[in-house]
């Protein structure tokens, strides 16, 4: 049975809350993974694991006990290659998917983008969230639990 492992540390309320409906619906469990405890409903299929503080633990824990076929959300991309490799479905919190097509080439991008930033230029983030994201990711997470029944 797949599991649904959330990046939770940068998930937006809005997804938290679609994919805590999503998990009910479709009957698959929901894993919560930060450095912190957040709010969930206290649900069979819901579970939240608290991780030391550190950089990348949730990450690290969520590629070390992530499966071939399960689904993961998030938008840290380093860690989005080493789910993909391990053939786990990863959706950011956007609703893209990130896959072997693209996630070299996203990767290139972010790099570069980080070394315009160490040059001093400004290059700013990525935009706020709005209810365009917030409808693409409900849409882009129904059809990848559809795929899972």
């Amino acid at each position: 049975m797949s599991v649904i492992w959330v990046d939770a540390d940068a998930c937006p309320r809005a997804m938290r809350d679609i994919i805590i409906r999503g998990a009910e619906r479709s009957g698959i469990t929901a894993t919560f993974v930060a450095n912190h405890a957040l709010p969930l409903p206290r649900l069979a299929l819901i579970r939240m694991i608290t991780v030391p503080g550190g950089a990348d633990a949730a990450d690290q824990l969520i590629i070390e006990r992530a499966e071939a076929g399960d689904l993961a959300i998030t938008s840290d991309l380093p860690m989005a290659l080493e789910l993909i490799e391990k053939d786990v479905e990863v959706l950011t919190a956007r609703g893209e998917s990130l896959t072997s097509d693209n996630i070299r080439a996203r990767l290139n991008i972010r790099d570069f983008m980080e070394t315009m930033r160490g040059s001093g230029e400004m290059t700013g983030g990525p935009s706020r969230q709005n209810a365009q994201d917030v409808r693409e990711f409900a849409n882009a997470f129904d059809r990848a639990l559809t795929r899972r029944r």
